[in-house]
């Protein structure tokens, strides 16, 4: 009997040791990824399998993903590459469930991941890192120092994840209405009160109109350095805010229907746009203008303009979790995914027409002639120009702030 108990014990002891060692093994493996070469890591990559979960809600990244990522990596690689769609919030939800219970040996190598996201990833430690310094095309192609790659919606990046493509704000105009765009705020104001009736811009709800308020809030600060110092900073606006009101203030009576009312949605803004009814309209995508063009919705002269104060832009990243089983496979996958080929044909528009997480100016020459000759149509930007305005969001407390505030502080104030 007793050695029958000595054996259950020493069984028991044995499959908590061998539990312990199984938890600790995507750990241990990612510690020692950090003192690795990358030649070393690609090494171990190779012959894997990689899952990325990400939304799975848009047909181009999806072909884009299956029918030339995949077939790529596991060329170049050896790599599988697994797509799993599932909603950025279920992804959290599940690491966060997973952390809680210990579970070291996850199921996801890589998550597309950004702003709030983001934000509540890092702040729950869900996130494996630094690794991005890592990763050649990282080191090679992007511009390392623009903010909008240190920082992702306010949060400092610190690694932790990998830019993967980007869309910036442009304003839009019918060219033959509008010979010659403002290049400031203050030209825009002048314009506007020139051109009365024949400018408007979303609710302060609507994403695109916030963007609008924030640009306006850019320049009311001084920039948005002093936004992303201190994350969400009241004296910051205490100190600035009456720039930004006295501003909105001041359009207010020459805009659309004297701004006794606002479009409550971008796509009621476009709507009066493509009636004649304003003469400008805007959006978080620099190319987007050029399907509605093609549909017959806005008008063939349309054409976008950035000011010269910049124009925000929306950074998107990609993240590997604390429990990936496979961190070097992840490693490998991103690196790829920024890789000059994968990044110039998701920039072509035949998959997804995203602009790319590459910095323009650093690409060789054969990369700078092929992106050039690349038509993204007549109404978008050269990508130098769009690289050279780019401005980052800042922390996402900025932009409630604006909803809560804009309406006592100028449609009240009428």
């Amino acid at each position: 009997m007793k050695i029958r108990l000595f054996a259950i014990s020493l069984m028991i002891v044995l499959l908590i040791a061998a539990g312990c060692s199984n938890t600790n093994t995507s750990d241990t493996a990612g510690e020692e990824l950090k003192d690795k070469e990358w030649g070393d890591i690609t090494e171990l990559a190779e012959g894997s399998k990689v899952r990325i979960f990400m939304w799975g809600g848009d047909e181009g990244i999806n072909r884009y993903m299956d029918e030339w990522v995949a077939p790529n990596l596991k060329d170049a690689h050896n790599i599988e590459l697994e797509r799993v769609p599932m909603d950025t919030n279920e992804i959290l939800q599940k690491l966060s469930t997973e952390k809680r219970a210990n579970k070291d040996d996850g199921t996801i190598d890589i998550i597309w991941v950004n702003g709030e996201n983001f934000k509540n990833a890092k702040e729950f430690e869900l996130l494996y890192g630094p690794f991005s310094e890592k990763l050649p095309n990282y080191q090679n192609y992007v511009d390392t120092e623009s903010l909008d790659v240190q920082y992702d919606f306010g949060t400092e990046v610190e690694g932790l994840e990998a830019p993967w493509g980007k869309v910036q704000f442009v304003f839009l105009y019918d060219e033959e209405k509008v010979q010659s765009p403002p290049a400031s705020l203050e030209e825009l104001k002048t314009w506007i009160k020139e051109n009365p009736g024949k400018f408007t811009y979303p609710d302060a709800n609507d994403f695109t109109g916030n963007a609008f308020l924030r640009h306006v809030l850019y320049d009311a600060v001084g920039g948005p350095e002093k936004l992303l110092e201190n994350g969400y900073d009241e004296e910051v606006l205490a100190e600035n805010q009456e720039g930004l009101w006295s501003y909105l203030r001041e359009i207010q009576p020459s805009l659309w229907r004297n701004g006794e009312t606002y479009p409550a949605t971008l796509t009621d803004l476009d709507r009066l746009y493509s009636q004649g009814e304003v003469w400008m309209t805007m959006g978080y995508n620099e190319a987007r203008a050029e399907s509605l063009i093609k549909d017959g919705i806005f008008p063939e002269s349309t054409k976008s303009f950035v000011l010269d104060s910049g124009s925000i832009g929306n950074t998107h990243f990609l993240a590997i979790p604390f429990n990936s089983p496979n961190k070097a496979g992840a490693m490998v996958a991103i690196d790829f995914l920024m890789s000059l080929d994968a990044q110039l044909s998701k920039y072509e528009s035949t998959y997804w027409g995203e602009n790319m997480a590459l910095d323009p100016t650093k690409l060789p020459d054969e990369a700078k002639e092929k992106l050039n000759e690349m038509d993204r149509g007549a109404s978008v930007l050269a990508p130098e120009q769009l690289s050279e305005s780019l401005l980052p969001e800042v922390d996402a407390e900025y932009v409630n702030w604006l909803k809560e505030h804009w309406v006592n502080e100028v449609v009240q104030k009428q």
